[in-house]
């Protein structure tokens, strides 16, 4: 994975084009962040069509590596509540784990995030926040 495709990647999922975002990655993947686990196109489409009900999220991209079988990344994640989203909703659609916002709240997270590549194909995600 190039930088140019990541950029794409980005791009894709900040416009929030589900289908373009899963077309990076190989069959069967391993998403695991925060206690979520997504591994098809349909736990992708599911989990953020929910959360992005509730927030504006965006991903900025600071620093970025790669090799063969390895991108990793560091940068922004901006989170912004565009409706309440509250625990008793959270833990309703299975994602008790993360926290609550409110409309007009501003979470910005550094993370970390690491994909593991094969074909040029994301197998699995793992991220950490700073």
């Amino acid at each position: 994975m190039e930088r140019a495709d990541y950029d794409r990647y980005t791009a894709a999922f900040n416009a929030r084009d589900y289908d373009a975002v899963f077309d990076f990655y190989a069959d069967n993947p391993r998403l695991a962040f925060f206690g979520v686990e997504i591994a098809s196109r349909e736990d992708l489409k599911r989990f953020y069509g929910f959360l992005h009900q509730y927030v504006r999220e965006t991903v900025t991209v600071e620093r970025f590596a790669a090799s063969d079988e390895l991108a990793a990344v560091e940068g922004i994640v901006r989170v912004e509540g565009i409706r309440d989203l509250d625990a008793a909703t959270l833990e309703a659609n299975g994602y008790g784990q993360l926290f609550p916002i409110r409309v007009g709240e501003v979470q910005e997270m550094r993370q970390y995030i690491h994909y593991h590549l094969r074909g040029g194909k994301i197998t699995s995600v793992g991220c950490a926040i700073v």
